[in-house]
């Protein structure tokens, strides 16, 4: 695992916090609701396979 993925959630964690406050402000909170989402969802793509390996190697470990 990389440090790439940490700074790739924190720009996207930037990046939508920004367009967040933007769509708030203009008066699309539904907008805002869903680029949270899309980003939250888009975010646990990203870790699912390093949680898969993770509870891959803590099985191997334990031989269960």
């Amino acid at each position: 695992m990389s440090i790439h993925i940490i700074y790739k959630i924190a720009a996207l964690g930037i990046l939508i916090s920004i367009l967040s406050q933007v769509l708030k402000h203009s008066g699309r909170d539904e907008q805002a609701f869903l680029i949270s989402l899309a980003g939250l969802i888009l975010v646990l793509m990203w870790i699912v396979p390093y949680i898969y390996e993770l509870f891959q190697t803590v099985e191997q470990m334990f031989a269960l």
